[in-house]
């Protein structure tokens, strides 16, 4: 078993053994917010409507900037560029002036989020297999699967409640498993230390 773990040294396991530490404080980081974002679903809710148009109107702007020299080479590739920047940035615009619609919007979009997501994260947790604590990244991509099945099965009543408490579900999940990926680094490295 020991070998099997210190033969995982490459990619997304590796970098967790060089940032076992800050592996585990973001955990805990992320597992708080999500504790805040349970206790209070509505305001958490559209902190994340707001935030996202927010996004939107900024990636608009990027665009919109970026289009402006793509003119001298082809008109057609602004003007797509151009429209896609105004259409970011007038939706994002929009969310901001209606956060509780762009909240009961989201809804939807989280939904398939969470779906997607979820079986993205069981997917890299087979990768993961040899370490310690991959059972629990599968454990979470299967949660968020669920989490997204059920906002999807309670639309639009889940519109005023499921983005905040859910968000909060996930980040306690995604907390947990960075805590676990970043002890069993931990571990891993201390037993190569002593070796």
């Amino acid at each position: 078993m020991a070998e099997n773990e210190q033969n995982v040294g490459s990619g997304f396991l590796g970098q967790i053994k060089k940032n076992a530490a800050l592996t585990i404080v973001m955990g805990v980081i992320v597992l708080i917010t999500g504790i805040l974002a349970i206790g209070s679903p509505f305001i958490a809710g559209v902190s994340v409507a707001l935030a996202v148009g927010i996004l939107l109107i900024v990636g608009g702007v990027g665009q919109v900037i970026f289009a402006i020299p793509t003119f001298a080479v082809s008109v057609g590739t602004g003007l797509v560029s151009t429209i896609i920047g105004v259409l970011s940035v007038l939706i994002g615009g929009y969310m901001l002036s209606n956060p509780g619609i762009a909240l009961v919007t989201l809804t939807l979009f989280l939904a398939g989020y969470f779906i997607v997501s979820g079986i993205l994260e069981a997917v890299l947790s087979f990768q993961a297999k040899p370490a310690s604590g991959w059972g629990w990244s599968l454990f979470s991509g299967i949660v968020s699967v669920l989490l997204g099945i059920m906002i999807w099965n309670e639309f639009p009543m889940s519109g005023a409640w499921a983005v905040g408490i859910l968000v909060g579900i996930r980040l306690i999940f995604g907390g947990w498993t960075l805590i676990m990926f970043g002890s069993a680094a931990r571990g891993v490295t201390k037993g190569l230390a002593q070796a």
